[in-house]
C-alpha cells in the first residue's frame, strides 16, 4: 500500500507491486472520488450545498484529470527508479548511482513528497509532532474514511495491511491520506509554527500575485470560501484590494479551498500587521476619446 514513492515503507522487495500496477485509469479514480463523496455526504449532508457552477466544474470534472496526472507523476517516478534498477545490473558504477538515488527516495518523507508535487505549492510541511498529537486530530476520524491507514501513510509508518486490501481499497487509502493531510493542514497553518512556515512562502510569492493592475503585483494569500470539504476550490486573496481571485495555475485551482479555510489570510495579516499594505484607492476610469464616460 505504501510503495508509491520508490519503495518507501514497503521494503521494496521483489514481491512488492509498483504504483503503476495499482493504477486503473480515470474510471478507477472517478470511482474512488465517488466513494469519498458518498462518505462525506453521510457525515455532512450540507457539503454539496452552496457550491457555484464554476467550482463544481473544478472539483468534479478536473478532479479526475488531477488524480490521473498525480498518478502519472507517481508512475513516472516509479519508472525512473525501475530504470535505475535495471542500469544497476549493467555495471558497478551504475549500481552505486542507483543505490544513491534509491536511498534519496527512501529518505523523502510522504509529507515532503506530497508538498513538492506540481500544484501543491500552496501547502506547507506540517510537523510530525503536530500530527502525532491526538488533540490536533480531534473529530477527524469521522470525516475521513480509512482514517488509521491514511494516518500511517502520512507518518510513513510501515504497515502490512496493504496486502489485505483490494486495489480499489489501496487507492482509497491514498486518496484519504491526501484529504486527511489537507484537513490537518488547515488547522496547522493557524498555529504559530504554521504561520511562520506560510510567512516564508508569502515572502517568496509562492501563492502568486494579484492580477489587478493597480495592485502592482501585490503578493497574495490562499483562502477558501468555505470550511466544508468539497464545497469550493482554493482562491487567492489580495490584501491590497481586499478581493479574491482564481489562481493562475490550473493545477493549483483544483485544490480544495477547505484545506486553507476562511480564517487564515485574515488571521495572518492580524499576526503580521506590518505586512498589510495600504488599501488601493486607484480605479480604472473608462474613457471615450479622452473624455470620461458619464454614469447615469
Amino acid at each position: 500500500m505504501y510503495k508509491d514513492r520508490g519503495g518507501r515503507g514497503g521494503g521494496g522487495g521483489p514481491g512488492s507491486s509498483s504504483r503503476s500496477e495499482i493504477v486503473g485509469g480515470p474510471l478507477d479514480r472517478k470511482r474512488i472520488n465517488d466513494a469519498l463523496d458518498k462518505h462525506l455526504e453521510k457525515s455532512s449532508p450540507s457539503t454539496s450545498m452552496g457550491l457555484s457552477s464554476r467550482d463544481k466544474e473544478r472539483l468534479s470534472v478536473p478532479s479526475t484529470s488531477t488524480g490521473k496526472s498525480l498518478l502519472d507523476r507517481r508512475d513516472s517516478r516509479s519508472a525512473s527508479l525501475s530504470k535505475a534498477k535495471c542500469s544497476d545490473e549493467e555495471s558497478e558504477t551504475d549500481s552505486e548511482e542507483s543505490d544513491v538515488s534509491g536511498s534519496d527516495a527512501d529518505d523523502t518523507s510522504w509529507i515532503s513528497w506530497f508538498c513538492n508535487l506540481r500544484g501543491n505549492e500552496f501547502f506547507c510541511e506540517v510537523d510530525d509532532e503536530y500530527i502525532q498529537d491526538d488533540f490536533n486530530l480531534c473529530g477527524l476520524s469521522s470525516q475521513v474514511p480509512y482514517f488509521d491507514y491514511a494516518l500511517d501513510l502520512i507518518l510513513d509508518v510501515e504497515s502490512s495491511h496493504g496486502d489485505m486490501f483490494t486495489e480499489e481499497q489501496n487507492e482509497l487509502v491514498e486518496s484519504a491520506a491526501e484529504m486527511l493531510y489537507g484537513i490537518i493542514h488547515v488547522r496547522y497553518i493557524l498555529t504559530s509554527k504554521g504561520m511562520s512556515a506560510m510567512l516564508e512562502k508569502y515572502k517568496s510569492c509562492d501563492f502568486g500575485r494579484c492580477p489587478r493592475v493597480h495592485c502592482c503585483g501585490q503578493p497574495c494569500l490562499p483562502v477558501g470560501q468555505s470550511d466544508i470539504p468539497r464545497s469550493s476550490t482554493v482562491k487567492i486573496y489580495c490584501p491590497k484590494c481586499e478581493d479574491i481571485y482564481y489562481p493562475r495555475s490550473k493545477y493549483q485551482g483544483n485544490i480544495d479551498g477547505a484545506y486553507f479555510g476562511t480564517t487564515f489570510p485574515n488571521l495572518f495579516l492580524m499576526t503580521y500587521g506590518h505586512l498589510k499594505p495600504q488599501k488601493s484607492t486607484q480605479n480604472y476610469v473608462p474613457r471615450v476619446f479622452g473624455f470620461k464616460i458619464h454614469k447615469p
